[in-house]
């Protein structure tokens, strides 16, 4: 039976920054806040960010001042918003995965804090976990390694279904993991995979639409950025196609998705916070160990199941971490 498993907060040794580099600080501090995504789809984030900020005594408006920017995903407007950042200039960055390799390409300084779904050593933004090096350090919750997990909990919920649909993003390096394990495990599971890639909200609604019509018994929705962005649009359509689908993160199901299996990106934007307010102390993002997210959760909506017309075996309620009546 899977346990629930705990974030793990690693609290790193510390350095402090020359205390010349300090003087040059503005008596303000100023955090540039950079995401890919719509600013909407943030807030959720932002509000977890600034708690882990107030924890090591920083408020925003008060004594530390933020700069949002949301690249509203068109990556290719991320190397100006960072040098809009570096211009202003800023303290810190925080910064999703798209946001973090745009900060790394443009050769800056200035400590990057990012939240990536990535390997940070694989990107090239850290030279490893424990000893980040240079100016790179953050969270990852690496969520595209589940992708086998979760088609073998759609299967118990959807016990009769034989063509599984999968909805992915852009292609890139998690995606392409993530695409070939649920393969793997499609066919070990004598299941027929029905993959479509969408890179923007009408490919999305596009893929849903056709998968309703193949038809898809059932549906696993990638992770990634895109995607994500998306929740609310791509729960309404599997809504309105009964298509019983999974997802990567809670708050598809908070807002009436089927079911959710993935790590909690809310809790690793607050532990960002913590980050960023040691470092605006004087820590240096080298010294502060990469830290892996380890809370992983399984959601169930009942609610949605009920509609669906899917009986939920005692065995997945059970392993639930929570369940939505």
């Amino acid at each position: 039976m899977m346990q629930r498993r705990e974030f793990i907060t690693i609290l790193g040794g510390a350095a402090a920054w020359p205390l010349a580099a300090r003087a040059q600080q503005p008596a303000t501090p100023v955090i540039g806040f950079l995401r890919s995504t719509l600013s909407a789809d943030s807030t959720r984030l932002v509000t977890a960010f600034r708690q882990g900020l107030k924890e090591t005594g920083f408020v925003e408006g008060q004594n530390v001042t933020i700069e949002y920017r949301y690249a509203d995903n068109q990556l290719d407007r991320l190397p100006a918003l960072v040098a809009d950042l570096i211009r202003r200039p800023v303290a810190v960055i925080v910064a999703n995965t798209a946001a973090a390799r745009a900060a790394k390409a443009a050769a800056t300084t200035v400590p990057v804090v990012g939240a990536t779904g990535s390997d940070p050593v694989r990107d090239g933004l850290v030279v490893s976990l424990n000893r980040p090096g240079a100016n790179f350090t953050g969270v990852i919750f690496i969520t595209s390694e589940l992708g086998t997990k979760r088609l073998e909990l759609l299967r118990q919920l959807a016990p009769k279904a034989t063509t599984v649909a999968m909805l992915v993003g852009p292609s890139g390096m998690e995606t392409e993991v993530e695409r070939a394990d649920v393969a793997k495990a499609a066919q070990a599971l004598g299941l027929h995979l029905v993959v479509a890639e969408a890179t923007s909200r009408p490919e999305i609604e596009a893929a849903l639409t056709t998968f309703a019509q193949r038809p898809a018994d059932a549906v696993l929705v990638g992770t990634g950025a895109l995607t994500n962005s998306h929740h609310e649009a791509i729960v309404a359509l599997a809504a309105r196609h009964s298509i019983p689908a999974i997802y990567p993160l809670r708050e598809y199901v908070s807002i009436g998705g089927l079911m959710s299996y993935g790590a909690s990106i809310t809790e690793a934007y607050w532990q960002i916070g913590i980050y960023t307010g040691r470092i605006l102390k004087g820590e240096r993002p080298a010294d502060l160990p990469v830290m892996q997210s380890t809370k992983l959760e399984l959601m169930l909506n009942l609610k949605t199941a009920k509609a669906l017309g899917l009986d939920v075996p005692d065995k997945l309620l059970a392993l639930a971490d929570e369940v939505i009546e």
